[in-house]
């Protein structure tokens, strides 16, 4: 029997085509040899959520043999935080990976596309009111309302609060200069007293340091702990046992795309970067998650005490948050149409988080 010699070109070539297809990755290949390059910025300042972002970018261009690519960027490499959705709009940026809740500004219901108080508190809910609710379709209706395509949620974890401070009831925070991202989370902590400012994450560590602020909450214990929060407050707040935040119990962030650069990829591509969000949202969650199990004897080594509200605390603030949830979601039809969505599902049997008599007579 005589064989066709096969070149160690094409050899390999169908090694990394039967690894691709183990993968899942769509069947692409690059058109003359041609990248396209996407630079994306994230939120991320520094610590791990830094480091896995760059991670998941740079397995882009071999994912799909060349044919896109991510170029990643920290906090305010190309533009501040609270520019990034104006840099994806103007093409300054393909994509961006913000905290959702900043979108607020230029989208009023974003305030119901992520956490907020005493909210959907768990990260499987999102995951339902998305994919299996109608959130993910009315997320996208808005965004190219405003010239850019949601791709789709990724999963952080609660927030904490750093104090300098003890809070030990949500009494205490009466008085204090707080740091919170805005929006009906300010809203609530301004109802119980405290005097609220908005600033990005990478303005906390000095506005804490300087005594600027007294509070402030960020993101988790892996990031905050890498940002050095240690070094300038002497409290970490968290809910009761099993309930580690009240005012944003599961932070989002998501993948926005502007849509001159995703109405130029092709349909596979299209599939392709929504697949890749979903894997980002995992490996984002699960590491961020074993960082904080890492970071915690660090906050104890340093001399950071946890305290924790108590059971009566999370009524009375749920008590101060409906109301709040409602004057937001009366504000305009979508912010309605989302929350009403939200609403049934946390009244319902599978949730049971909202007791029907504390909304008798609200309407939207």
């Amino acid at each position: 029997m005589i064989r066709t010699p096969i070149s160690r070109r094409a050899a390999l070539g169908r090694v990394a085509a039967a690894g691709a297809a183990t993968l899942a990755a769509p069947a692409i290949a690059t058109a003359q040899g041609q990248t396209t390059t996407w630079r994306i910025q994230t939120s991320w300042p520094g610590g791990a959520g830094l480091q896995v972002f760059r991670e998941w970018c740079e397995s882009i261009v071999e994912k799909t043999g060349g044919e896109l690519a991510f170029e990643p960027f920290g906090a305010n490499d190309v533009v501040g935080d609270f520019q990034l959705y104006d840099a994806v709009k103007n093409g300054v940026l393909e994509a961006v990976n913000p905290f959702t809740i900043y979108a607020q500004g230029i989208i009023p219901a974003a305030t119901f596309l992520t956490s907020y108080p005493l909210g959907l508190r768990n990260p499987h809910e999102w995951d339902v009111f998305y994919y299996s609710l109608g959130g993910l379709e009315i997320a996208r209706e808005l965004y190219a309302a405003q010239g850019m395509h949601f791709v789709g949620p990724v999963h952080h974890g609660p927030n904490i609060i750093h104090s300098k401070v003890p809070i030990r009831s949500i009494d205490d925070f009466a008085g204090r200069k707080m740091r919170l991202p805005g929006g009906m989370v300010a809203e609530v902590f301004t109802e119980i007293g405290a005097e609220t400012t908005v600033l990005p994450g990478s303005e906390i560590f000095p506005a804490l340091e300087k005594g600027t602020i007294d509070v402030a909450d960020y993101v988790g214990p892996a990031v905050n702990y890498a940002l050095g929060f240690s070094q300038v407050t002497d409290y970490i707040v968290m809910g009761p046992p099993g309930f580690m935040s009240l005012y944003q119990p599961v932070d989002l962030m998501d993948i926005t795309v502007g849509q001159a650069a995703w109405d130029a990829l092709s349909p596979q591509m299209k599939q392709f970067v929504e697949m890749e969000t979903h894997v980002y949202s995992d490996m984002h969650h699960a590491a961020i998650q074993k960082a904080d199990q890492e970071a915690w004897p660090k906050f104890e080594a340093d001399g950071v005490e946890v305290t924790r509200l108590s059971q009566d605390d999370v009524e009375l603030m749920t008590e101060v948050a409906i109301p709040i949830w409602f004057d937001y979601a009366r504000r305009d039809p979508n912010s309605a149409r989302i929350f009403q969505i939200q609403l049934d599902y946390m009244t319902s049997g599978s949730l049971g988080y909202v007791d029907p008599a504390l909304v008798e007579g609200m309407e939207l």
